[in-house]
């Protein structure tokens, strides 16, 4: 499938150089002179650029003693949307998504909690919502690996 936004090669490289790790806040003039790009075109298309691009700080929030716990919810008689929205008016909600593929899943649900007492907890709550017909979680406990960098092979296909 072509992409809907159309990227010259100048701009790919531009672009895989704003998405590295390394050259998260990089001068124009370091990665003009690093991709051998005239200041000025790289400023420019640099600033179209990073419209597409997102440059968010994660705060460790296991190092203050929370946890991230996500749940999957199975839903019925067209409520999906209004579970969502209960869901999202709580604090310990960061998170929810409709979700398509496993037949049984059909909203994600990310929380910050502390304890297994406030999982168990927040798991009753959320099957007592009309229309939840059952409620499951999850907790990453170790991350086995985590690529932070897209592949060449999918950059240029933008």
């Amino acid at each position: 499938m072509k992409s809907p936004i159309a990227l010259t090669e100048i701009d790919r490289k531009i672009l895989k150089s704003l998405i590295a790790p390394k050259n998260v806040r990089a001068s124009s003039k370091t990665m003009s002179e690093q991709l051998g790009i005239p200041q000025t075109t790289l400023q420019r298309r640099r600033k179209k650029l990073e419209e597409f691009t997102s440059n968010q700080c994660f705060l460790n929030l296991s190092k203050f003693g929370w946890r991230k716990v996500e749940f999957f919810l199975s839903t019925n008689s067209g409520k999906t949307m209004d579970i969502a929205r209960i869901l999202l008016q709580r604090d310990e909600v960061m998170y929810v998504s409709r979700n398509i593929g496993e037949r049984t899943i059909d909203l994600r649900v990310k929380t910050i909690v502390r304890t297994n007492a406030e999982i168990a907890s927040l798991l009753e709550e959320i099957k007592s919502i009309e229309g939840v017909r059952d409620a499951v979680w999850t907790e990453t406990v170790q991350v086995i690996g985590k690529k932070d960098q897209l592949p060449d092979s999918i950059i240029s296909q933008l």
